[in-house]
């Protein structure tokens, strides 16, 4: 088995995660050099084909028996392996009044396989009410790609729910990305009014008035 990631960070979690001393090579690929580790574990392969993984995977996968209490996770997971996270300023509306400028959060993930998408945004919609929409997701693959897309509001609410914790595994670009979108660290006395809060808070005293 093999992991093969441009971004460094995401080798060496998979590497602390399940333990690894395989070393971690470069290799050239289309975009550049890449960081590849590789191993054997016919227990974790196996484990592997039980909950519905198969070799070339890429246009196969279909559901996977991934638990409720985990299904963040193993989101957050696809995320940082085949989604992005990208934040864009929108001033559309900025020829009408100058403060009429926004952030807008995107959060999307790519695949061949629409099959896998659908189950995908069926757990997410059962987990927290949002759905997202799949489409086209173009590349230059003589395969069709998807992609399953979440917006504006439905995006904020996701990545609450993927990041609900501060200190957990993912690869930190893309966390860093949406961390404006999270509620801010600290006590809040009301909840105020605009966005939703979303995210995680500290606990922390409050000072007297």
């Amino acid at each position: 088995m093999s992991l093969v990631s441009k971004d460094l960070e995401q080798v060496e979690n998979l590497r602390m995660c399940l333990g690894l001393r395989a070393p971690i090579s470069r290799v050239p690929g289309a975009t550049g050099t890449l960081n590849k580790v590789q191993w054997s574990d016919r227990g974790l392969y196996n484990w592997f084909l039980s909950v519905g993984l198969t070799p070339a995977k890429s246009r196969t996968i279909g559901p996977l028996a991934v638990p409720d209490e985990f299904f963040a996770d193993f989101f957050r997971g696809c995320v940082d392996g085949d989604g992005s996270v990208l934040v864009c300023t929108d001033r559309h509306h900025a020829v009408k009044r100058a403060n009429y400028v926004y952030e807008r959060l995107y959060v999307s993930l790519v695949s061949a396989s629409r099959r896998f998408l659908e189950w995908i945004q069926q757990r997410v919609n059962s987990a927290i009410a949002v759905r997202g929409a799949i489409q086209p997701g173009g590349g230059r693959s003589q395969y069709p790609i998807w992609a399953l897309r979440y917006a504006k509001a439905e995006s904020i609410r996701l990545i609450g729910w993927m990041y609900y914790a501060p200190d957990l595994l993912c690869l930190g670009r893309k966390r860093d990305k949406a961390r404006r979108f999270l509620s801010p660290l600290g006590h809040v006395a009301a909840r105020p009014a605009g966005r939703p809060r979303v995210g995680w808070l500290y606990t922390v005293p409050v000072e007297e008035p």
